[in-house]
């Protein structure tokens, strides 16, 4: 009866078990769909303004940035919750394998609670922040982030801020990092940009076109960045997470098993009893 009884109790444990892993499941999926519906808006407002940009700079290439930085750091983009498996340390590897590509150290500011326990005692940190959970929880930490780079700016800190994110680029389920350039703005259009007939034209001066087609890039390149690593976090949570629920179905179902085992077994001494009772009565 014991061992039938103990049995039972890890069957209930796994089950409320179960539903919690499939309610955090659920919410990591709607946030998913959430996402999903102006992700398409929110990259095709980055592409709107560096094909602008790119007309621009055609026309005034010396507007592009000739200093080379000779300090870089990266935001990266780590995941505020768990269950999601390894993302952070893929991460971090990306880390490490952009750093050996572009020969320097970089410094690093994390977003992300999972993520700064990674990089905790980490020489390379200069700063570590809470990310989002939900899309409403990006502006607050982006204004955060912005404050923080100009904040190491202003201390003389890295002169190339560059982003680091996992992206379903694909829509396949399939991740990857990304590593975006922030500052200085535009360094990635220098290979797109093509030699026009004339120069296009303006309604502003062209430092003070400039200077607003930054921010809005940044503006839009930033929320980018964040939604992008927000739902590729959601997606790998919903992927581990179904992935959990089945391995904790299948032991459901191999203890249930083993309880109707034993309360077969139960049965058979209880009759076994009636009828050694009844021989006994006869006697």
């Amino acid at each position: 009866m014991s061992r039938r009884r103990e049995v039972e109790s890890r069957l209930t444990a796994l089950g409320e078990m179960r539903e919690i892993m499939a309610a955090m499941k659920n919410l990591a999926f709607m946030e998913t769909r959430k996402l999903g519906r102006f992700m398409d808006y929110q990259r095709l407002a980055v592409a709107t303004i560096e094909r602008a940009a790119t007309d621009f700079l055609s026309g005034w290439p010396e507007y592009f940035s000739q200093s080379v930085p000779t300090r870089i750091a990266f935001v990266v983009i780590g995941s505020e919750r768990g269950f999601c498996g390894d993302y952070n340390e893929k991460l971090l590897e990306a880390v490490e394998n952009h750093c050996r590509r572009m020969h320097c150290r970089a410094r690093l500011v994390a977003v992300g609670s999972r993520l700064e326990d990674q990089l905790r005692g980490d020489s390379r940190l200069l700063h570590s922040m809470a990310g989002a959970t939900v899309a409403e929880e990006v502006p607050e930490v982006l204004q955060e982030v912005v404050t923080v780079i100009n904040r190491l700016d202003k201390e003389g800190q890295p002169a190339a801020w560059f982003g680091l994110h996992h992206s379903d680029s694909h829509n396949d389920g399939s991740f990857s990092s990304r590593l975006t350039s922030l500052l200085p703005p535009f360094q990635q259009l220098k290979t797109k940009t093509e030699t026009l007939a004339g120069q296009p034209l303006l309604y502003l001066e062209p430092g003070v076109l400039l200077e607003g087609l930054v921010d809005h890039y940044l503006f839009a390149l930033l929320n980018t960045m964040f939604f992008e690593a927000l739902l590729a976090e959601h997606q790998r949570r919903v992927q581990h997470l179904s992935g959990a629920i089945d391995r904790l179905d299948e032991n459901c179902r191999n203890l249930a098993i083993r309880r109707n085992v034993l309360r077969q077994e139960e049965i058979t001494e209880e009759i076994e009893m009636i009828m050694l009772s009844a021989g006994a009565l006869e006697e």
